[in-house]
């Protein structure tokens, strides 16, 4: 195994948390090969492209199971990029904001149907859409505010960036695009506005905000809205793209000001792991869980949908679907950091990209590295069929089932595992289409499981001689065919 890898893995074990990771993700042969196989392929596409830096993360549950940096932070004084870099991540502060937002609707503090004007009372944009409904920070959090895409500046142009103030003032001159809640459109305006909510909603300025409730928690000490002077030295060197005569130039710092919460937070691989980490947590929002689960779900499911059916957005993330898994994450670009972070919530797999170069495409990377890492992962974690033993109590309960108002049904055991065959007519075209695993969920009892599962509990009944009399399916009842 590679030293560097070795190491990794090594620190990760001997760091390893209270949540209880498999050790075999950690410790696996294949998943090591892979990495090898991936850092391989990481060094000709970057040769390739010519690229200066980048720094890589794969994070499985709460571990940051591997890092590594590739390339150079600074190509003139030949500074390595690591794991510790920073980078400045760009849109992917929208995450954070995200995150604030949702903190504060779970405090009570704000509703996600609540008119933005309730917070702002300034804004005033010219509206040709009189009948449509009241922005909302609904609306705001999911791109269909139907804004502008940017304030009413150059700032792109000329790197000077409004304060809120100027942002506000400005508004008036603006006009919005689309009604309200009709069209997904992307807006660094509607995510400056809603980092101004979260300051007037907790009373706290948006930096002080995000890092005491967000950064502190996690523990992302490298990370930071504004950065210090003394921050700036670890700053990676952000370089425009590749000229014709292969140069690159070296592209301004960027302080966003007024759309600090849409794109001005600076990060690393380290800390960004643990924002992930994050995502897949259970439980109640306390500690180290900034929110609660059934929050994090929600802001990770699609609220809204392309036409395309493939991907749409959450709330604060983008959301879609590759061959296998859906997958959640955000980009960032600005002046020479480019950044992506991307995780499947079922796999509780992700990957950080960060680089340093405008024709980086860490999308790209990060899409790859799923595709090879996420399979090899889940084989280690998940025990395979020929692992599992079938429970020979679950003998008796095997036979066919009717209901006279109904179809039949079979309960078997398939692949180590006790199943429900739901019968259809025609048949479906595939064997095994309608099976139904059943999870034991307490005595002669189970819950309806697998990818044709509803959650509900499928209930034995058995009479003194231990034979099934019926089964309780939902409400509702199957009996033995005689």
């Amino acid at each position: 195994m590679n030293p560097k890898i070795f190491l990794v893995f090594l620190f990760v074990i001997l760091s390893y948390t209270i949540y209880g990771q498999p050790e075999a993700v950690l410790q696996n042969t294949e998943v090591a090969s892979e990495i090898k196989v991936l850092e391989s392929w990481i060094h000709a596409q970057m040769e390739y492209r010519n690229l200066p830096g980048m720094s890589v993360g794969i994070v499985y549950d709460q571990d940051l199971i591997y890092s590594k940096g590739f390339g150079y932070g600074n190509l003139e004084k030949k500074t390595a990029a690591t794991s510790q870099t920073l980078y400045r991540i760009a849109s992917i502060s929208k995450t954070f904001t995200a995150t604030a937002i949702m903190q504060l609707r779970d405090e009570g503090k704000l509703r996600l149907d609540d008119p933005i004007e309730k917070y702002l009372p300034g804004f005033n944009i010219q509206n040709p859409f009189p009948d449509a409904p009241e922005i909302t920070v609904f609306n705001l959090l999911t791109h269909t505010s139907g804004l502008p895409r940017e304030a009413g500046f150059p700032y792109w142009t000329n790197r000077k960036f409004p304060t809120m103030k100027e942002i506000i003032a400005a508004l008036p001159e603006q006009e919005m695009i689309y009604p309200p809640g009709t069209h997904y459109k992307y807006s660094n305006l509607g995510m400056a506005l809603l980092g101004e909510i979260v300051t007037v909603a907790s009373g706290v300025p948006y930096d002080k905000y995000i890092t005491e409730n967000i950064f502190d928690p996690l523990g992302m000490s490298s990370s930071s809205v504004f950065l210090t002077e003394k921050d700036k030295q670890r700053l990676v060197t952000p370089y425009s793209h590749r000229f014709q005569d292969g140069s690159r130039r070296v592209m301004p710092f960027t302080d966003a000001k007024g759309l600090v919460s849409a794109a001005n937070i600076t990060s690393n691989v380290e800390d960004m792991a643990k924002f992930i980490s994050q995502q897949f947590r259970k439980g109640k929002r306390g500690n180290r869980q900034i929110l609660d689960g059934y929050t994090l779900a929600e802001m990770q499911r699609i609220h809204w949908l392309n036409s395309n059916w493939t991907s749409g957005y959450g709330l604060g993330f983008r959301v879609w679907k590759d061959d296998v898994y859906t997958v959640v994450g955000h980009g960032g670009w600005v002046a020479g950091n480019r950044s992506q972070i991307s995780f499947v919530p079922d796999e509780k797999v992700g990957v950080i990209v960060l680089t340093n170069a405008d024709d980086a495409s860490p999308s790209f990377f990060a899409n790859r590295i799923l595709e090879l890492m996420v399979p090899v992962i889940h084989e280690t974690v998940t025990p395979s069929a020929a692992d599992k033993k079938a429970d020979p109590r679950w003998e008796k309960y095997i036979g066919l089932y009717t209901d006279p108002s109904w179809y039949d049904t079979e309960i078997l055991i398939y692949k180590n595992q006790l199943v429900m065959n739901g019968y259809s007519y025609p048949p479906e075209d595939s064997p095994g289409e309608n099976l139904t695993v059943l999870t034991p969920a307490g005595q002669d009892t189970f819950k309806m499981d697998g990818p044709n599962g509803n959650g509900e509990l499928v209930i034995f009944k058995l009479d003194e001689n231990d034979k099934v009399v019926r089964i309780k399916v939902g409400e509702n009842y199957i009996f033995p065919k005689k």
